[in-house]
Formats: structure tokens, sequence, C-alpha cells
């Protein structure tokens, strides 16, 4: 599995009341299943993104599913794949 983070912007999405938001993260967290993929964690942030959403996706296709799954619910997202720093060490030691 591998790690992705997306930073969220609420922009284009009319919110009629602050409770909708909530609700949204559990049917996130059903359709990212659905992609074998995991949602680990929701963050509301201050700046200019206002969600920090990080999942997990067994491959690339799973994670543009798991993306065009949260666009389809108004979010507005930029989505980038994550490596630990450890295996980040792993990668730079023959450089």
């Amino acid at each position: 599995m591998a790690t992705y983070i997306s930073l969220v912007q609420l922009r284009d999405r009319n919110i009629s009341n602050v409770q909708e938001l909530a609700t949204v993260w559990g049917e996130l967290k059903v359709e990212t299943e659905e992609f074998d993929a995991t949602l680990e964690d929701t963050y509301a942030i201050l700046g200019d993104y206002d969600f920090v959403v990080v999942f997990d996706a067994a491959g690339r296709d799973e994670a543009f599913r798991v993306a065009l799954a949260m666009e389809r619910h108004g979010l507005d997202m930029q989505t980038m794949e994550a490596i630990p720093t450890e295996d980040f060490a792993d990668l730079v030691t023959d450089i």
C-alpha cells in the first residue's frame, strides 16, 4: 500500500451547514474501501487549504479513483504520493 496526501479546498462547494461536512468524511471512508484504499486521517487546517486527507491505496489507479470520488463530493483537491522519511533515506544513500 502506498500513502497519499490530499490538500482540500472548499471554494466551490455550497455548504448550507457545517454539520454537512462531518457526514462527508463518513461517506468518503466507505467509498475509499470500495476502491481498495483506506482513509487514514483527515484534518481541518488553517491557511490556503481547508483540510488535509491522508489515505493508503493499493496503487496509483486506486488512488486516482479515491481522488475522483472526493472531487465528486465537491472537494477541490491536490493529491500527492508520500513516502516515509526512512524510505526516502534509503533511496538517497546511493546518490
